[in-house]
C-alpha cells in the first residue's frame, strides 16, 4: 500500500506545485500588461503635448524625418548630493519601405548625475532617430546614449524650423518639464529593454526585433499611439 501511495502522490504533488507556480506568476504578468498599456496611453498624450505645442515647430518639423521615435512620459530625477533619473518609454519605428510605424517596444532610460541637487523633478522626454544607425541602438538589449552615435539637443523655440536644416545628429532630445519645453542633454544615459512588458504586452517572449523590424506581433492597444505620430509624420 505505501508504494501504492507514493506513485499517487508524488505526480499530484508536481502537479500542486505546478498550480503553485501559474497562480503566482498570473498577477505579475497581468501587472505588466496593465503597466504596460498605461505606459502607452501616457505615451500618447505626451507626444500630443510636443506635437501640438505652439514653440515646436522644430519638433513638428523634424518628426517628418524621423525613423524612430521614443517617448518617455516621466523621467525622475532628484536627490540630494547624487542624483539619480529614470523612467520608463516606447520605442516607434517607422518602415522605410511602406511609411508605416511600428511597435511599441518598451525600454527604460536612465542616467546618474553628480552636483548638488535639492528636490526633484519629473520631465517629459521625446527622442527622435532621425538615421538608421540611431534606429539601430534601439534594436540592442542595451545602449548609452551618444556611445553609438551623435545626440543632440533639438530646437525649441521662435524660429527652430529653419534651424534644422543644420542637425545632422542620429538622435535628438526635446524635454517638458513643469509645462516648459526645452532642451536637456541625455548624452550618456542608459536605454535598456523591459523585456517583461514586451512579452506581457505581446503574449509572448519578443525581441526589440520582432517587434520593430520583423512585425511579428502587434497589439490594437497601441492603435491611439501609433496613430498620432502616424498623423504627426506625415509628409
Amino acid at each position: 500500500m505505501k508504494s501504492l501511495s507514493k506513485v499517487f502522490l508524488a505526480p499530484m504533488a508536481v502537479l500542486l506545485a505546478g498550480m503553485f507556480v501559474l497562480v503566482g506568476a498570473a498577477p505579475t504578468m497581468a501587472d505588466d500588461a496593465t503597466e504596460a498599456q498605461n505606459l502607452v496611453e501616457k505615451a500618447r498624450m505626451s507626444f500630443n503635448n510636443f506635437e501640438t505645442a505652439k514653440e515646436m515647430d522644430g519638433f513638428r518639423d523634424l518628426i517628418k524625418k524621423a525613423k524612430g521615435v521614443f517617448i518617455a512620459p516621466s523621467v525622475l530625477k532628484g536627490a540630494f548630493i547624487v542624483g539619480a533619473s529614470g523612467g520608463s518609454g516606447v520605442f516607434l519605428a517607422r518602415d522605410t519601405k511602406t511609411n508605416k510605424w511600428s511597435g511599441p517596444a518598451f525600454y527604460t532610460i536612465g542616467e546618474a548625475s553628480f552636483g548638488l541637487q535639492i528636490g526633484g523633478s519629473a520631465s517629459e522626454v521625446v527622442l527622435l532617430a532621425m538615421t538608421d544607425r540611431g534606429v539601430t541602438s534601439f534594436l540592442s538589449d542595451n545602449f548609452k546614449l551618444g556611445a553609438a552615435g551623435a545626440i543632440a539637443v533639438g530646437p525649441v523655440g521662435v524660429g527652430a524650423a529653419a534651424a534644422t536644416a543644420n542637425l545632422s545628429a542620429d538622435i535628438l532630445s526635446f524635454s517638458r518639464a513643469k509645462g516648459l519645453f526645452g532642451g536637456i542633454s541625455v548624452d550618456g544615459a542608459v536605454v535598456g529593454v523591459r523585456g517583461g512588458l514586451n512579452e506581457a504586452y505581446y503574449g509572448k517572449k519578443v525581441t526589440a526585433t520582432d517587434i520593430l523590424v520583423k512585425h511579428d506581433v502587434q497589439n490594437k492597444g497601441a492603435a491611439g499611439l501609433i496613430k498620432a505620430v502616424d498623423k504627426a509624420s506625415a509628409k
